[in-house]
């Protein structure tokens, strides 16, 4: 319960000062402190306001004035106004921190905590003294949540107890709009939550009076121009544009409404202590008006604010604190905007919430506690029946394409990485061919012809690579005696040969003949259900009739030979996983991330490809053998040989990056890849593609269902709770991309999927509560 600050003004003038009693306490009770003191003389400070107000008119900035009389175009006075602003500031809170009222002043500091919400009254009959911008008294901007008000010294309860409504009954009357927007003032209103907006445009005064007669109105809305005299006793407002009247034209209507159970009267037009005057005579609980003449601009904004807050649970006071100051967004434009906006209060009543205006059954709000710990209770069984019916759903391999499909579109997002400086590749194209062709050389077999394999190899041992890998079948034996005899003598060559595989009726490939096997490592890949390269296959067991013997990847022996002068040996840790140095290749198993009952032998982990372009320098066969090399593109690197041509028997595969056969990469370049994946893993600590433990991605699900669930929870509206989840979901795949980035493939299909069917299910369950609700079930 917050509190209750009234300031009595007693008789007196700005030449003779004011005596003032301050009164505080609790929100529906006496007050429990009473102080009096006074204000002194301060002649001039009428003068100060003329002046300000004489500038603020000046500007002219399309005011919801009489139409005859609106300004509609503005004149550089904008900085006049904020002087003479500045300084009847600085002068009235001079005036507020005199002596002789410095009692209340403390006993306010006193009683009142900062952290409260605080209703004041400012009960005055002094016009001069309502018109004085008291929202600017640094004593109150001390607090956030305290607002102030207009009262006259006299008022009345009204006592016929209200006709409570189903809905919030809104008279919404827009008067003469000549020069303004008001159709966005109605829009506004239309969206208010739990309200019924009857609208009068430009109504007739019969037809104002009739409405104001029959039915039980809440709040009294006007838009449009209105005016106050000069000395602020009375106003006008203009129904269209041939009629105005005054309140007091409107007695017996406006009467009859109040005693019905009118709360709220809002004049979002111009001028309006006027028309708060004489309505504050007929004891009406609440008004909302501007002090002078307010910009159309302003006007809207403020009631979109103001709306948004009390129409979603804000007090009055706070919504209109919250709204006016909101304004300020404006100043630029419309000078003191945060000044217009004004509560006037009758003393004897209590503002009522949005809520508190409408008949709200019990059922509605039975125990708020109740009502929130059913909802957490729905949520939270809702997001684990959720959860668990996905984790079933992956697990028995539904989702695990679209899970592939959307790791293949995080890894073709991921930026560029630079090539690897490690390797050399040597193309085999189909000009290549053409050429050995052209040369009378034998491919017979083979893509490179015997005297351009030996001539390849003796120069690259000229520039002494620490590997070369010859990605090239021959299960044959070699005739050109210098050839047989190289192939023997290069310690750092590696050969291929495929192994066999009795489940598919692979039977394999032999491997070069000359080669040791030492010097040997399988070409496999392993290629996923829809031909698409995403393991890299480290080693495996051999069958016992294979036609290849080597027990490791082709790429690794490359990778293993480039690191053994750094005292970097292959080997094995207790649970089977292969190690270089101090990084661990932890073996895939049949369920690893998005992958379901996969065949996982062998020594098996992500291919966590390096870039979709081009993974190291590059050059032709025929380039290379007629041309002269720099020799630190060779020495001490890794030199690649493999066939990149299209045309005889395609060595190609189908990668992240694309599976169509023109966007398809050369096999010798997805060892590349292999290769770089393994180095920059052992010296560069570049991540390897990891997947979380399997209750770490249930609870990851989970709490995406959860997510949903809050969000459902809020009760949007259909177009926000679609912006909403849209939103939830692009983060979702942005935290996803992130961590794929570092090297963590997590779930994204199976968390966007709980997260958007908890929001479904709960929004099915909210609305079928409300029906139940409404149907008094």
């Amino acid at each position: 319960m917050g509190k209750l600050v009234v300031l009595k003004f007693g008789e007196g003038s700005f030449e003779q000062g004011f005596a003032v009693t301050l009164q505080i306490g609790e929100e529906q009770e006496r007050a429990a402190t009473e102080i009096t003191g006074r204000l002194p003389s301060f002649p001039e400070m009428p003068l100060y306001y003329s002046h300000w107000q004489f500038s603020y008119r000046q500007i002219g900035n399309r005011y919801r004035l009489h139409a005859d009389q609106m300004q509609v175009t503005n004149v550089s006075m904008i900085q006049d106004c904020e002087n003479t602003s500045h300084i009847l500031r600085a002068r009235f809170n001079t005036w507020l921190r005199a002596e002789e009222f410095r009692p209340l002043r403390e006993k306010w500091l006193e009683r009142l905590s900062s952290t409260e919400e605080v209703r004041v009254i400012l009960q005055t009959e002094n016009s001069q003294l309502q018109l004085l911008p008291w929202h600017l008294w640094d004593l109150l901007e001390r607090y956030p949540k305290a607002e102030i008000a207009l009262s006259s010294p006299s008022y009345d309860r009204i006592h016929k107890p209200r006709t409570l409504n189903q809905l919030v009954n809104i008279l919404a009357i827009v008067g003469n709009s000549q020069g303004i927007d008001t159709q966005a003032d109605l829009a506004l209103l239309q969206q208010c939550r739990n309200a019924e907006v009857s609208f009068l445009v430009e109504p007739q005064r019969k037809e104002l009076t009739d409405h104001l007669w029959g039915k039980n109105w809440d709040i009294l809305f006007f838009a449009g121009h209105s005016s106050s005299n000069k000395n602020g006793e009375s106003g006008r407002i203009y129904l269209n544009k041939t009629d105005s009247l005054t309140i007091g034209e409107l007695k017996y209507a406006l009467q009859k409404a109040i005693e019905n159970g009118l709360q709220l009267a809002i004049f979002n037009s111009c001028d309006g202590l006027g028309l708060a005057r004489e309505l504050a005579d007929l004891q009406i609980p609440q008004m909302i008006v501007m002090r002078e003449p307010v910009p159309d601009q302003v006007a809207k904004e403020f009631l979109k604010y103001f709306l948004q807050g009390f129409a979603n649970g804000k007090s009055l006071y706070q919504a209109v604190r919250q709204a006016r100051e909101r304004l300020q967004g404006l100043e630029d434009r419309f000078p003191c905007a945060t000044w217009l906006p004004m509560i006037c209060q009758n003393p004897a009543q209590i503002p009522p919430s949005w809520d508190e205006l409408r008949f709200i059954k019990t059922e509605d709000i039975p125990n708020l506690a109740l009502s929130t710990r059913r909802r957490f209770q729905a949520t939270l069984l809702s997001s684990l029946a959720i959860t668990a019916l996905v984790c079933g759903v992956r697990w028995l391999g539904f989702l695990e394409n679209p899970e592939i499909q959307a790791f293949d579109q995080m890894m073709r997002s991921r930026p560029a990485e630079e090539v690897d400086p490690r390797l050399l590749i040597i193309t085999i194209d189909d000009e290549d061919l053409a050429t050995q062709r052209k040369n009378g050389e034998s491919l017979i077999g083979a893509s490179i012809s015997e005297k351009s394999l030996n001539k390849l190899l003796a120069k690259l041992n000229q520039y002494q690579p620490r590997a070369i890998g010859l990605d090239i079948y021959r299960d044959f034996k070699a005739t050109q005696p210098d050839l047989i005899t190289r192939l023997q003598k290069t310690q750092n060559l590696i050969g291929v040969c495929k192994g066999s595989d009795g489940t598919v009726d692979i039977p394999g490939n032999q491997p070069p003949p000359e080669i040791p096997t030492t010097n040997l490592g399988f070409s496999d890949f392993i290629n996923d259900h829809d031909g698409v390269i995403r393991r890299h296959l480290l080693f495996m067991n051999l069958e016992a009739t294979s036609l290849c013997p080597a027990r490791y990847a082709f790429s690794l022996q490359l990778a293993s030979l480039y690191l053994r002068p750094l005292g970097i040996q292959t080997k094995f840790t207790p649970q089977g996983n292969l190690q270089l140095g101090k990084t661990i290749f932890p073996n895939m198993k049949s369920r690893t991330g998005g992958y379901q009952n996969i065949d996982a032998n062998g020594g098996q982990i992500l291919l966590n490809y390096r870039s979709s372009k081009e993974i190291a320098e590059q050059v032709k066969l025929t380039q290379f053998l007629s041309s002269p090399i720099d020799p630190s593109a060779i020495k001490d690197r890794i030199v690649l040989i493999g066939v990149v041509a299209k045309g005889d028997s395609p060595d190609t595969w189908a990668t992240p990056y694309g599976a169509a056969l023109d966007q398809q990469m050369p096999g010798v370049l997805v060892q590349a890849h292999m290769v770089s994946q393994i180095l920059s893993a052992v010296q560069d600590g570049r991540p390897l593609l990891r997947v979380w433990s399997l209750w770490i991605e249930v609870v990851w699900i989970w709490g995406w269902s959860l997510v949903g669930g809050v969000l459902a929870w809020q009760k949007l509206s259909f177009p926000w709770l679609a912006l909403a989840v849209s939103i939830t979901f692009s983060v979702l795949y942005i935290v996803c991309f992130g961590l794929l980035i570092s090297g963590a493939w997590v779930p994204f299909i199976p968390s966007a999927l709980s997260l958007v069917a908890t929001v479904a299910l709960m929004s099915i369950y909210n609305s079928k509560t409300k029906v139940r609700v409404a149907s008094g079930e």
